[in-house]
C-alpha cells in the first residue's frame, strides 16, 4: 500500500497513456473503407445540388459548411477524415453537378425552382 501511495502519479500517467493509445486506435479503426468513400462521393452529388438550390450561387464557403454538416449528420465517420479531403470530394461533386447542369435541363430546372 505504501508503494501505491508513493507512486500514484506513475499509475495515473500509465492510465493516461493507455487512454490516449486507446483513443488513437479507435480513431484509426474508424477510418472509412473504400466502399464507404465511394458511397459518400455519390451522395455528395445530391448534397451539393441541394446546397446550390437552397443557397444559390456565390456562397461557396457557406455551401461547403452546409454540405459538411449534413454529411456528418448522415455519415458520422466523416468527422474523422481531414476537412481538406472532404473539401476535395465536394469539389469533385461540384464538377459533376456542373456537367449535369450543362447536359440535363431537368436538373437545371430543379435547381432554379
Amino acid at each position: 500500500m505504501e508503494w501505491l501511495m508513493n507512486n500514484w502519479f506513475m499509475l495515473v500517467a500509465l492510465v493516461a497513456v493507455l487512454a490516449v493509445c486507446f483513443m488513437a486506435a479507435k480513431k484509426w479503426l474508424g477510418k472509412p473503407t473504400a466502399e464507404q468513400i465511394a458511397n459518400i462521393k455519390e451522395w455528395l452529388l445530391l448534397a451539393v445540388t441541394e446546397a446550390e438550390k437552397q443557397l444559390g450561387g456565390g456562397t461557396g464557403q457557406l455551401k461547403l459548411r452546409y454540405v459538411y454538416d449534413w454529411a456528418v449528420e448522415r455519415f458520422a465517420w466523416v468527422a474523422v477524415i481531414p476537412f481538406g479531403t472532404f473539401a476535395e470530394w465536394v469539389d469533385e461533386a461540384l464538377q459533376e453537378m456542373k456537367k449535369q447542369l450543362a447536359i440535363n435541363a431537368s436538373v437545371k430546372a430543379y435547381i432554379e425552382e
